[in-house]
């Protein structure tokens, strides 16, 4: 379902695929390794420790009991 708002249209999601919500959005599917080496950042960790210490935060993360 899709209601105009100004010069956008905002639908809710409920009735279209994943596909479809990701092309409104303009977001392109990912088809090929070459897709995903355009998505790297290697200059985002600075250092390697900073690198060490958010995979260890986010182990100790996903080993917690959430629920």
């Amino acid at each position: 379902m899709t209601t105009p708002t100004g010069n956008h249209h905002a639908w809710t999601g409920d009735d279209l695929p994943t596909e479809e919500i990701g092309l409104r959005c303009g977001v392109a599917p990912i088809r090929s390794t070459e897709d995903l080496d355009a998505l790297a950042q290697p200059e985002l960790w600075d250092y390697e420790a900073d690198y060490e210490a958010f995979l260890v935060d986010l182990y100790a993360a996903r080993r917690t009991d959430i629920g």
